[in-house]
């Protein structure tokens, strides 16, 4: 597996691809090159060159290994491509995270994620699974399966840990706990969740159901990046550890772009892969709101906290949506409503009745209040435009895992700023409060 140094991976990154080139043209030389003069990642410039045909961030042909479709919408979508020995690498990482958090042979995992579509949860658990140092024996049962199909099987077949996405976790310890005597004495011993946090209700709801179970982080990661960080057996929830070897994490402050090294002061997490060379991922937003917990050169990989999600996208359940995707849809709606001209939004998520809730706050006009237009529905045709292009918002609703989308018009005072600089916060996430 080949491991880059930082500056070794953005030197091969402005040398083999296209849009890296780009991005470091104002930069030194390679041989004057220094870590701190490498740019924060522009996202919307990386996704829109890493289209699948004629990708300008590849530094070299895709003959093998995996590609995934990762968030965007229906008209814009993202792929995020690994060749073999990447994909290899990255599930070996994952899985060494795995047996640091517990997982030993004779462990009886079942694998409820989701499957295909172009999704990586499910492959890259088994895989992870797989290639940990302990790996256990699996039960691919996948996300999709009912729920009452999904208990009698953990029953009849001693399955004694739960791995999926919280909301489809919780459907089952509804359904368990509505129907105690059709599934007899289940006693999972631990659930490994991913994909989204699991927040202080849904905790007590599944202890007060299953008591003495151990509710654990399955990992950290994103089909985006990569290995985020992983939880080992002495991480308190929302706490993870860095792969320091495979991977550089970075917290930042949000305004200025400083480098954050002490204990307890948020910023935004900024993710570099070592292990990835076909398509670099170097100082790129990972979407969340993190601090570090541990001094630096406490441990090789420092233990951080997960706080919520920063700007770049919001994310409900186990669907994301990216703000300038959002921005897109909003303006596709707003065409030929001319009080709607000069809108601003934010996207506000927030957790209750053990359920994410995203909402639309928006002022549009000179006014703020947008008196002169029919909010009523003009909210229908956001939310019908919404689910058009992220159906899963839709379905996940539906399925009540999360509550509906909802879309809320307000005087521009009302929309949040940020204290110190007077901007616009684009998502706000109020589930860790």
């Amino acid at each position: 597996m080949k491991v880059f140094s930082p500056l070794e991976l953005a030197k091969f990154a402005r040398r083999k691809s296209p849009i890296y080139r780009e991005f470091y043209a104002s930069l030194p030389d390679d041989g004057e090159l220094r870590w701190e003069e490498i740019p924060i990642l522009d996202q919307d410039k990386f996704w829109a060159a890493n289209t699948f045909a004629g990708s300008r961030v590849l530094t070299g042909p895709s003959v093998d290994g995996v590609v995934f479709k990762s968030g965007g919408t229906t008209g814009s979508p993202k792929f995020s491509v690994f060749s073999q020995d990447e994909w290899n690498a990255f599930c070996a990482t994952f899985g060494r995270g795995l047996t640091a958090g517990g997982l030993r042979r004779g462990d009886r995992v079942a694998n409820m994620f989701y499957a295909g579509e172009l999704y990586a949860s499910f492959i890259f658990i088994l895989k992870s699974l797989e290639l940990a140092g302990e790996p256990g024996l699996q039960f691919p049962l996948g996300g999709s399966m009912p729920a009452h199909n999904v208990l009698k099987t953990c029953g009849e077949l001693g399955i004694d840990v739960w791995a999926g996405v919280p909301t489809s976790l919780m459907s089952l310890v509804e359904e368990y706990a509505a129907n105690r005597k059709l599934y007899g004495e289940l006693r999972p011993r631990k659930i490994l969740f991913g994909g989204e946090g699991m927040y202080g209700d849904q905790r007590a709801r599944v202890e007060a159901v299953f008591p003495g179970v151990r509710l654990q982080s399955i990992g950290y990661a994103s089909v985006d990046a990569g290995p985020l960080g992983y939880a080992d057996e002495g991480c308190a929830p929302g706490e993870h550890r860095v792969f320091g070897k495979e991977t550089l994490f970075e917290i930042v402050d949000e305004d200025t772009g400083e480098l954050i090294e002490e204990v307890g002061r948020p910023g935004r997490a900024i993710f570099t892969n070592l292990i990835r060379g076909l398509v670099p991922i170097i100082r790129y937003p990972a979407g969340d709101i993190a601090q570090w917990v541990e001094p630096k050169g406490a441990n090789p990989d420092r233990k951080f906290l997960l706080l919520g999600r920063a700007g770049e996208a919001a994310r409900v359940g186990p669907v994301s949506l990216y703000y300038e995707d959002a921005r897109k849809i909003l303006e596709s709606v707003f065409v030929g409503e001319p009080a709607a001209a000069g809108f601003v939004f934010q996207i506000v998520v927030s957790h209750f009745e053990r359920k994410d809730e995203m909402k639309f706050v928006i002022a549009v006009g000179t006014a703020g209040a947008g008196a002169s237009i029919d909010t009523a529905a003009l909210s229908a045709k956001i939310r019908d435009r919404i689910h058009a292009e992220r159906p899963g918002l839709l379905s996940e609703a539906e399925a009540g895992h999360t509550h509906p989308v909802q879309v809320e018009f307000a005087p521009l005072s009302r929309l949040e700023k940020n204290s110190r600089t007077g901007k616009l916060k684009r998502v706000i996430d109020r589930r860790s409060s």
